[in-house]
């Protein structure tokens, strides 16, 4: 099977997963910063790869699998790396993780009726506001440190609302797949 540069893209970010991880859980000099940096790097990747995989025409099934895969992958290894760093509380943790996985649980469920899901703009807005979220915290909040304005906190508690708001809005709009008899 040759591979199109949109699924190139979005399995490169998913080996730039254990690289950020070992960068930033090692005590590397300047790894935290390198772990960011890569974070940044993945995270610009799956808006790089939609874009092209659209522009292209090459939109595949191998892609419809494994970019929500990557995505999910990235956000969750650096949501349980803060949260061992001591940067992140487990609470917000297993809010974002648990909403991902009943998210994912009824697009497969959907799926098998042959339904799609397509991501709705709270879904988007959930993705945006939990990696500026973590961006803010790997960068220890900078600028806005400086002048002593919690951004990270804020963008946590944004990332928060809005996947639990993405959340509900998916299961009102699509609980008829799930009561359908």
């Amino acid at each position: 099977m040759k591979l199109n540069l949109a699924n190139r893209l979005t399995i490169l970010r998913i080996f730039m997963i254990p690289v950020f991880m070992i960068f930033l859980l090692n005590k590397i000099p300047y790894g935290v910063p390198i772990a960011a940096f890569i974070f940044i790097l993945a995270a610009l990747t799956d808006t790089l790869d939609g874009y092209i995989a659209r522009k292209r025409n090459q939109v595949t099934t191998l892609g419809k699998f494994i970019d929500p895969l990557a995505d999910k992958l990235l956000v969750s290894a650096a949501l349980i790396s803060l949260v061992q760093m001591g940067e992140l509380s487990a609470w917000v943790v297993v809010i974002i993780i648990s909403r991902e996985f009943t998210i994912s649980i009824l697009r497969a469920v959907a799926a098998s009726e042959g339904i799609v899901i397509e991501a709705s703009w709270w879904g988007k807005a959930k993705t945006i506001t939990q990696i500026i979220a973590i961006i803010a915290i790997l960068i220890n909040n900078f600028p806005f440190s400086y002048i002593g304005f919690p951004f990270d906190q804020i963008m946590v508690l944004l990332a928060v609302v809005f996947t639990i708001i993405s959340g509900v809005d998916y299961l009102k709009l699509n609980m008829h797949i799930l009561t359908k008899e």
